[in-house]
């Protein structure tokens, strides 16, 4: 079941969230994406220790797509360094990958 991920992933606001994730679905590239929830994100960067809001977004996909899923993110994104994690789903009911399979590009 490892053909098929979560992908995880912040921005930087709602609104790029929004927009990352309606074009990754109406690309196909994610048969659906969810904007989840405001968070607040301690990290390094520059050799600094940043704090800052940011906003959750996970997507769902195919390991075949995760390469221009997170090429299409990088594109779109505000960050130098986005998040772009993809996560392999272990176990899922078979019409839920099914699903998965059948609306993004093949």
């Amino acid at each position: 079941m490892a053909d098929y991920g979560m992908v995880f992933m912040t921005a930087s606001s709602r609104r790029e969230a929004e927009t990352i994730a309606r074009h990754l679905v109406e690309q196909r590239l994610a048969a659906c994406a969810q904007v989840v929830s405001d968070i607040r994100s301690f990290y390094w960067w520059e050799g600094e220790i940043c704090d800052n809001p940011e906003v959750l977004f996970m997507a769902k996909t195919t390991a075949d797509l995760f390469p221009e899923l997170a090429a299409a993110v990088k594109r779109l994104h505000s960050y130098k360094v986005p998040e772009v994690v993809f996560v392999p789903i272990q176990d899922a009911t078979h019409a839920y990958l099914d699903w998965i399979g059948a609306v993004t590009k093949q």
